[in-house]
């Protein structure tokens, strides 16, 4: 009987209509499916070239005149020395009798020094000094002798065709002697403001 009951109720329940609504419900689409795009790569190929044709430029032979009378000048002797302390000589001759010889040595000089501010300071320096000589011939035939020293000094050539400057001798004109009488000054006698001189 229980059951009837219940079953008779259900039976009602579902015959009444009922005021509940269902929701919204949002449809469902499927996924849309894409196919990646086939791309070939472009098929470039290098751009043919040919290589350019230079020429070498045609330059003539440089003539050397065969009359040249130092053509058979040749070096006949040459030395050369270098040392660690720093001291040098070397020289050479040449078959048409020039001849050169040169050394150098090292030589502690008197140096100047300046700071930012301009101020001088006198410190002692290592320095080249050298010494040396010449020969040679000119083309008219005269013979010609250089020496030179150069140091702290400065560049001292000595040589009898080098140029010398003229030594002018002045004369100071001598005045004639006269005999003057000196004036002799006068002389003041001061008053003592009574009319009286002062002795």
């Amino acid at each position: 009987m229980k059951l009837f009951v219940i079953a008779a109720v259900l039976a009602v329940a579902a015959a009444i209509p009922s005021s509940y609504k269902p929701g919204y419900k949002a449809p469902s689409y499927p996924a849309p499916k894409y196919a990646a795009p086939s791309y070939s790569a472009p098929a470039y190929s290098a751009p043919a070239y040919s290589a350019p044709a230079y020429s070498a430029p045609a330059y003539s032979a440089p003539s050397y005149n065969k009359d040249n009378k130092y053509a058979d000048i040749t070096v006949t002797s040459q030395s050369d020395e270098r040392n660690i302390d720093g001291s040098s000589q070397w020289s050479y001759a040449q078959s048409d009798y020039t001849t050169r010889e040169e050394s150098q040595v090292q030589k502690k000089m008197q140096g100047v020094a300046y700071d930012s501010y301009g101020k001088a300071t006198y410190e002692d320096v290592m320095g080249n000094t050298n010494k040396g000589s010449s020969y040679w011939v000119s083309p008219e035939g005269e013979k010609f002798t250089l020496t030179w020293t150069a140091d702290d000094a400065g560049f001292q050539p000595k040589g009898d065709h080098l140029p010398v400057a003229p030594v002018h001798e002045y004369e100071l004109p001598v005045a004639p002697v006269h005999e003057y009488e000196l004036p002799v000054a006068p002389v003041h006698i001061p008053f003592n403001g009574k009319g009286y001189k002062i002795y």
